[in-house]
């Protein structure tokens, strides 16, 4: 993970977003607030697919660097029951400032609905999250949802690392959950054909 962007994978905001919740486009739904030299991001949106299609886009961790902005690979490297060890290579952005992220994450899916991420090793402080997967208000619809605590081994001022760290999550997210609504309709496609 060697960009902010991913630890949603494992992650997983827009540049123009500023502190607090904020309800964007696509229902997406954003907060994010330093804590000490940390950022705390949550961030959620509801999509109408099936939730195998969910859960394997969310697990499908050496493809993340396909379909993640600002990630330039990801590769698992080990599999310990339910605890997948993966290492991920990226960037971040903010303006004209860049950081680039070398980690070594644990995720442990608890199916059908979470998946943890911890950083093993790397240049973060800190990375603890989880991805949550829960039923919707409509029939068919699903409410993805990222919660995560990050904090650089660089020392930035509070209002770079939120909107840096802010904004690398939420494109993240985003190019999930493009991703789980591309993997939907290549499914309805190939159902529709085969009838």
């Amino acid at each position: 993970m060697r960009a902010i962007r991913f630890c949603m994978t494992l992650m997983a905001p827009v540049l123009l977003l500023a502190q607090g919740d904020v309800a964007a486009a696509e229902g997406l739904v954003v907060a994010a607030e330093a804590r000490g030299y940390a950022v705390l991001v949550d961030i959620r949106a509801t999509i109408t697919a099936p939730h195998a299609v969910i859960w394997s886009t969310l697990t499908d961790y050496g493809h993340l660097s396909e379909f993640i902005p600002g990630m330039q690979s990801s590769k698992i490297t080990e599999r310990r029951g339910s605890t997948v060890i993966v290492e991920q290579r990226g960037e971040a952005a903010f303006l004209v400032f860049s950081y680039g992220i070398d980690v070594v994450v644990a995720a442990t899916e608890y199916h059908p609905d979470t998946i943890e991420v911890r950083l093993l090793k790397g240049n973060l402080k800190r990375l603890d999250g989880r991805y949550q997967v829960e039923r919707g208000e409509k029939e068919g619809a699903w409410t993805v949802r990222w919660v995560g605590l990050i904090e650089p081994s660089l020392s930035l001022p509070q209002f770079l690392s939120v909107r840096l760290i802010r904004g690398s999550l939420v494109d993240q997210f985003r190019g999930m959950i493009d991703e789980i609504e591309r993997r939907d309709v290549v499914r309805r496609t190939a159902s529709s054909k085969g009838n």
